[in-house]
């Protein structure tokens, strides 16, 4: 990966819709061989996706919370699968330290909350405990990768 490569990644991370004339303007390339770049980029995996943000409180998901999963880990397969079907569970990160297991999850409210945890969160495979976590604002709500990269 080159400078150049760097700067389509940065520019892409700030804004994916960027039509590939404007990149190619913004990195110092024709339209053709930007794209190819890009193309390239995308099958060695440096660009995994592109994706929409969406505002999860006008969505009316107005509470999310961060629960740390302790599990059997002989049901490590059963819970990881289990979790991956639940579509309020937005991400899960198998961790160190004192869980197994840390899910990002939303719900729309107190009451939808407490139906994830007893409905859900406690029946999945394995579960022995977990603590929730509320998040109470966002101070940082999504890190650029390529920032991060550049920092080391």
């Amino acid at each position: 990966m080159d400078q150049i490569d760097r700067k389509i990644l940065h520019a892409l991370e700030r804004d994916a819709r960027t039509s590939f004339a404007d990149l190619a303007d913004m990195v110092g390339l024709s339209k053709t061989p930007c794209w190819t770049r890009v193309k390239t980029l995308e099958a060695e995996g440096y660009i995994t996706g592109y994706h929409a943000l969406l505002d999860s409180k006008r969505l009316g998901f107005s509470l999310e919370a961060f629960i740390h999963v302790s599990v059997d880990l002989t049901m490590a397969e059963q819970f990881e699968a289990a979790v991956i079907k639940q579509p309020l569970i937005l991400r899960c990160h198998a961790t160190t330290g004192d869980a197994d297991y840390t899910l990002h999850i939303a719900a729309a409210d107190m009451p939808g909350l407490d139906r994830l945890l007893r409905d859900v969160i406690c029946r999945l495979p394995g579960v022995r405990k977990f603590v929730t976590s509320l998040i109470t604002r966002d101070v940082k709500p999504a890190a650029r990768m390529m920032y991060a990269a550049d920092g080391l």
